[in-house]
């Protein structure tokens, strides 16, 4: 099928818009073939990725054979050139497909996002929720001070006649003794 070109005194002529034409086709046919080869790469990384798995698990056990249960870590970072979370991503790979021929033309984080392999690091913001947060200056001094403040309670001696309470403690201690003497007698 043919398609008309209506040429107007703006539109540019038969012969540039021809060669547009021609120019889009070779770009999409450059687009179709780059994409094929991405593909194949795709499944290529696929592969070794499983095939690196499959090698890991029987090293794993060979060394937790031969050098015990804590040897295997230590092996992982001196010999392995990726870090250890890609040597577990690899592992459960290949523990939880048979061949990686059923995830043709995904890529490895696609792959793992479909078989339930976290993608996130130790270092991702989920994991530093799970530390601890560092406490305020006034809270950990708060903290010091009720713990001087029992120690006197059950040692029976005053806060100055510790040792080497800090300025910080020993001002706190005063405002706070004048503020519980002030309420005590109301």
């Amino acid at each position: 099928m043919k398609t008309e070109i209506i040429i107007s005194a703006d539109a540019p002529t038969k012969h540039s818009a021809a060669s547009a034409i021609s120019e889009i086709n070779r770009l999409h046919a450059e687009a179709q073939r780059l994409v094929g080869e991405s593909r194949s790469s795709l499944d290529a990384a696929l592969t070794a990725a499983w095939r690196a798995g499959k090698l890991l698990i029987a090293e794993k056990a060979s060394i937790r054979r031969h050098a015990g249960r804590g040897a295997w870590l230590p092996w992982l970072k001196t010999c392995f050139h990726g870090g250890v979370r890609t040597a577990q991503r690899y592992m459960q790979f290949a523990r939880r497909v048979d061949s990686p021929d059923a995830l043709c033309g995904l890529g490895l984080r696609q792959a793992y996002l479909r078989l339930g392999i976290s993608m996130s690091s130790k270092t991702s913001p989920d994991s530093q929720r799970a530390r601890p947060l560092k406490r305020p200056t006034h809270a950990m001094l708060a903290a010091k001070l009720i713990r001087l403040l029992r120690n006197r309670k059950h040692n029976g001696s005053r806060l100055g006649s510790l040792i080497h309470p800090s300025p910080e403690l020993d001002t706190l201690y005063t405002l706070l003794g004048e503020l519980y003497e002030s309420t005590k007698h109301v």
